[in-house]
């Protein structure tokens, strides 16, 4: 009986791994056809936004989970040509390629990504300042908590809170990531309302749960980190976001108890991804009121006239 039942076990295990081979294999190719990468291992239009502006004044722009810069080039732009910025986006180890590729990065390589970029702008120009979307803004408030001198930290749906599905899958990643390689992404049509500026994602189609684990673990250190940001620090959230909910994002302000300053404005009509999204006029034009307001004009003022 014994080793029938060991014969019929290895069996089950074997069909298992077909199958989860079988699916990974289909889920990579079917995310590479949707958005195949060029020759540098870079999906087209992903790559990092690099725009020298002020020789005095720079922004690092860290854009969210499973995602690129691309979210983030509106708001680039906006910032160096009409306001004088020098911008840097950097794409995200792992994002922005291949699934296999995301698969072999974690949250503290981002991590680490991201601070080396920070500190590198921090040589080169006397005032640098952090703008982060979704885990983006996560990551930044990670950075802005080392940094007690950071003149102004701006977060854009910020993802601080995991929703509870997240909470409950993040323990399990393990687990659940013995059973299958991937799980799917986000609902697009939830998180970017705008359907011309959804078709212009280049978000993954698919994430492992191991990648989910690190994304929620990022959250979590992020929000403990929060009491140890000075930096005068603005918060905006969609008030029709599905991945933070209202009733979660409220809870932001109240993590920066150091904060020189905290505000948390509101935009409506929009998902998750507000820098795109339906309003994202207002998103950009409050992220470089702030800017301004708190680290000064990235453009050299003309000298004021005097009185003869």
């Amino acid at each position: 009986m014994w080793p029938e039942l060991s014969i019929g076990a290895l069996g089950a295990l074997a069909l298992h791994v077909m199958r989860f081979r079988s699916h990974r294999r289909r889920t990579r190719v079917a995310d590479s056809m949707r958005l195949p990468v060029g020759p540098d291992g870079i999906i087209p239009g992903a790559q990092s936004i690099v725009l020298s502006g002020s020789d005095t004044h720079a922004v690092l722009l860290i854009h969210g989970f499973g995602d690129t810069p691309q979210t983030l080039r509106g708001l680039a732009t906006y910032l160096h040509d009409v306001h004088g910025w020098s911008v840097r986006a950097p794409l995200l180890p792992g994002h922005g390629r291949t699934l296999a590729a995301f698969d072999a990065t974690s949250g503290d390589t981002w991590l680490a990504a991201m601070r080396q970029e920070y500190d590198e702008l921090c040589t080169r120009y006397p005032t640098v300042t952090l703008v982060g979307l979704s885990m983006g803004g996560a990551l930044a408030t990670l950075i802005a908590s080392r940094d007690a001198d950071l003149p102004a930290l701006v977060l854009l749906a910020p993802y601080l809170t995991p929703p509870g599905r997240a909470e409950r899958l993040a323990p399990l990643a393990g687990l659940i990531g013995l059973m299958v390689p991937y799980l799917r992404g986000g609902d697009r049509t939830t998180s970017i309302f705008d359907p011309a500026a959804r078709e212009r994602s280049l978000g993954a189609g698919a994430v492992s749960p191991r990648r989910i684990r690190d994304l929620v673990a990022t959250a979590h250190d992020a929000r403990l980190a929060a009491a140890d940001v000075r930096a005068p620090t603005l918060l905006m959230h969609s008030r029709t976001d599905y991945r933070i909910p209202v009733s979660l994002a409220e809870r932001h302000a109240g993590f920066f108890t150091s904060a020189q300053v905290c505000e948390q404005r509101w935009v409506e009509g929009a998902g998750h991804v507000i820098t795109v999204d339906f309003g994202h006029e207002r998103v950009w034009a409050e992220t470089a009121g702030w800017l301004r307001k708190h680290a000064g004009s990235a453009r050299a003022e003309p000298p004021a006239l005097s009185a003869s």
